[in-house]
């Protein structure tokens, strides 16, 4: 009687699908009216270089925030559902991202390095100190806290609290990488309502192979996946310190030149490139083992209290 009363309660496929692919359409239209309006907004404000990329991110951010809320009180949810926690765990789990993203990324680099695939200009430790909080504050607002919050939010929650985790896992990261696609075609629609100069729609942005970019993107969304259950206190916050230091390192390594940021490396040859995803690898696994050893440590969870992540593990 028990498990037909459940069963009753599962929602289809189709049902959990459209809940999942809410948060993807939520950040195709933030990060779409970002792309469309952050231009124009920067010259009416007459912001330039680093000032009209954070006048251009505010907006994405603001509309994620407010599609996301509304979406919340419909289905009388509150922010720690989807991942979010108090002030101190969630510096904690900021910290985990962080640092293990980072020792990560600098064991593999320093390895390339060490083989002759990467060669480092020196250091210019004002520019660079600069160029970190700047990019970290406009990655943020453009991309780390909007993505997190709809997509290992709101995208991945639905889909765990009914499915497992590697259907939840790979349902969020198929929604991620249709994401960009999807902005694109917002911000062209924008544009052309508007009046405004035509944008380019595409599943990668202008000038990157689309294979290429989408075969790192289903690596990096499977890297935040991981990051984001590796804790049970704040564990958005995992996925938003990952995302933040994925993002610095690779401009750091790939484009500190064009971006002046004070440090940069040159590629011995096109091999080099496949230290990005080498070291996502390593930094998944790191939390995938992160999440194990903490799990054994604290216990198992009650289902009744327990958060969608530590369902049914």
């Amino acid at each position: 009687m028990k498990e037909a009363r459940w069963a009753a309660r599962v929602p289809s496929w189709g049902a959990v699908l459209g809940r999942a692919m809410a948060g993807g359409a939520i950040m195709a239209l933030a990060l779409g009216s970002g792309m469309a309006l952050g231009t124009p907004l920067a010259d009416a404000v007459n912001a330039s270089g680093r000032g009209a990329q954070l006048v251009a991110a505010i907006p994405v951010s603001g509309v994620a925030a407010i599609l996301v809320l509304v979406t919340l009180r419909r289905r009388r949810r509150t922010w720690a559902s989807i991942g979010f926690g108090e002030m101190n765990a969630s510096v904690r789990a900021l910290l985990t991202g962080v640092g293990i993203t980072a020792a990560s990324a600098a064991l593999v680099l320093g390895a390339g390095t060490a083989v002759g695939l990467l060669s480092w200009t020196r250091p210019d430790l004002s520019d660079l100190a600069g160029f970190v909080a700047v990019n970290a504050l406009v990655a943020l607002l453009l991309e780390a806290l909007p993505e997190e919050t709809t997509l290992r939010g709101l995208t991945w929650t639905s889909l765990r609290e009914h499915r497992s985790a590697t259907a939840a896992a790979l349902g969020t990261t198929l929604v991620f990488m249709a994401v960009p696609g999807a902005a694109s075609a917002v911000a062209a629609t924008i544009r052309w309502l508007t009046g405004g100069e035509p944008l380019p729609v595409g599943l990668a942005p202008p000038g990157q192979r689309t294979a290429d970019y989408l075969i790192l993107l289903f690596l990096f969304g499977l890297t935040l996946v991981a990051a984001r259950t590796a804790l049970r206190e704040a564990p958005l916050w995992t996925a938003i310190g990952t995302h933040l230091t994925f993002l610095t390192v690779n401009r750091i390594t790939l484009e500190g030149q064009d971006r002046n940021a004070g440090w940069s490396a040159e590629q011995a040859g096109p091999d080099a490139v496949l230290l990005i995803p080498l070291y996502l690898l390593v930094a998944a696994a790191a939390f995938v083992v992160c999440g194990r050893l903490l799990r054994r440590r604290s216990g198992p969870v009650s289902t009744a209290t327990a958060a969608p992540e530590s369902v049914g593990r």
